[in-house]
């Protein structure tokens, strides 16, 4: 069996991540080690404060990570995530988070993720990944 192409993978992730769907993620570009995302925040994503709740934009960036990390086509599962919140979130705000790969070695890679809302940053995202012999086929 062949291996799966980087968009392939992503849909065989999605297929499987009800959270994701939820999110209402669009894949806008994967590639092998890297992905961009686009998403709408939605008035239930919101924390009593009217702002978007932190874990929507982890979240969001953790699947940008996700997809990326898994783009070259090896299972990848994360081992170590963080994130910096720089400016608040707010319903119907259109982000984009754009997956780079920092570092890719034979076991752990190193991804960014920066979403954005329009040209302004709202969080910054850092992760590794332990790659698993199991290769998506």
């Amino acid at each position: 069996m062949n291996a799966l192409s980087p968009a392939e993978i992503v849909q065989k992730m999605m297929d499987h991540d009800a959270f994701s769907q939820w999110l209402g993620l669009e894949v806008l570009e994967i590639g092998a080690g890297h992905c961009r995302l686009k998403m709408t925040v939605r008035p239930e994503m919101v924390n009593g404060f009217g702002i978007s709740h932190g874990g929507i934009t982890f979240s969001f960036a953790d699947s940008a990570f996700a997809f990326a990390s898994n783009s070259r086509g090896q299972h990848a599962v994360s081992i170590e995530t963080g994130i910096s919140h720089i400016s608040p979130v707010y319903p119907g705000d259109n982000l984009i988070a754009s997956a780079t790969e920092l570092q890719n070695g034979k076991r752990l890679a190193r991804y960014e993720v920066i979403v954005k809302r329009e040209e302004e940053p709202v969080a910054l995202f850092k992760g590794t990944v332990y790659k698993k012999d199991q290769p998506w086929i």
